[in-house]
């Protein structure tokens, strides 16, 4: 394996809807830490909503000037001391976020959940995944199988692994009509693995005419619609006038979170998985009367991350399919560019030309 440098560049986000490229040191990995070549690094749309633009986070939740990028994947080349499963030249995702380990959150899983002082997202509060090198704890390794690549990995922890647990919260089938409001790429994630499972009919909406032309090529719908004033109407019409069995907001946005409570039928279930935003319903007539449940839904466990992959190993699906453009890390501005105009699918920072 070639030498490793000693320096780097790597990706910053000032906040002015800007990229900084910083020249820095290579890190060196202590006890329980691996060090890994990145081969791809995929942006999140809650690196645009609450970095790029402006830094809306404050304390352990805010942005602290350190390399970009949440969702990395790569491979282990050196390692610490004190490794207990891992293995130099291992193909692995990053669950990014490091929690503290001993909180009742950690023990359980759910990292994101974790409030300690010591807890750290990975291109957040730590370096991530926006530079050749990366600095990781074993315990937030995932590993990836040869049968998938670096950029089907690299969207697994965040934003597909997010789609999964809502969906292991409220159940897909094939008794299922599904609705999905907002088709940014965790809106298609989430159309991808309700086909996997067996969905009998996907229906899409957004507000951007491109997305929806995405999820109509990517072959992911049924029906998609560009949202307008008959669009619940539309819903129904599709569904016998009763309403889908399950609906998720991927959008964050208020009217689409609307449209899915009452776009599902009576005893049908919503997931609320979009972050931001408001959102204003009739109890009663909404929810009550119609016996409709609905589920808040962050992130994922790092055991849940792990049956994801053997999954979509099994169901022989590509999370790679959902990447529209590849960009260098040179490039990574204009990457972050196009991710905000929000026109686009996937957006992945690629660092080798094979990146199986």
């Amino acid at each position: 394996m070639a030498t490793i440098e000693n320096k780097m560049k790597g990706a910053f986000l000032p906040g002015n809807s800007t990229v900084v490229i910083k020249e820095i040191d290579v890190p060196e990995p202590g006890h329980g830490q691996v060090l890994l070549k990145m081969k791809s690094s995929t942006i999140c749309g809650s690196d645009i909503r609450a970095i790029y633009h402006e830094h809306l986070g404050k304390g352990p939740e805010g942005y602290q000037n350190k390399v970009a990028g949440h969702e990395p994947s790569g491979q282990i080349i050196k390692c610490g001391p004190g490794l207990k499963r891992f293995k130099k030249g291992d193909r692995v995702v990053v669950y990014h976020i490091s929690g503290c380990g001993v909180c009742n959150d950690c023990r359980r899983g759910y990292m994101i959940s974790c409030t300690s002082e010591h807890r750290a997202a990975y291109g957040w509060q730590r370096d991530g995944g926006m530079a050749p090198y990366m600095l990781a704890e074993e315990k937030d390794l995932v590993l990836l199988p040869d049968s998938l690549s670096y950029t089907d990995g690299a969207q697994i922890a965040c934003g597909f692994g997010t789609v999964y647990e809502g969906i292991e919260k409220c159940g897909v089938s094939g008794n299922d009509a599904v609705l999905v409001t907002g088709l940014g790429p965790v809106g298609l994630a989430t159309l991808m693995l309700c086909k996997a499972l067996g969905a009998n009919k996907l229906i899409g909406v957004d507000v951007v005419p491109e997305r929806c032309q995405i999820a109509k090529d990517k072959g992911l719908v049924d029906e998609v619609f560009v949202s307008d004033s008959e669009t619940l109407q539309k819903i129904l019409d599709l569904t016998g006038g009763k309403g889908v069995e399950k609906a998720f907001d991927c959008s964050g946005n208020t009217h689409a979170r609307q449209l899915a409570i009452r776009a599902t039928r009576k005893w049908g279930h919503i997931v609320f998985v979009g972050e931001g935003g408001t959102v204003e319903f009739n109890p009663s007539p909404d929810i009550i009367h119609d016996q409709k449940t609905i589920y808040g839904s962050w992130v994922t466990t790092i055991w849940r991350m792990e049956e994801l992959v053997e999954r979509i190993v099994r169901w022989g699906i590509h999370p790679e399919d959902l990447v529209t453009h590849r960009f260098t890390l040179d490039e990574a501005d204009k990457a972050y560019e196009l991710m905000a105009e929000g026109k686009c699918g996937k957006v992945a920072v690629v660092f080798d030309e094979e990146i199986k």
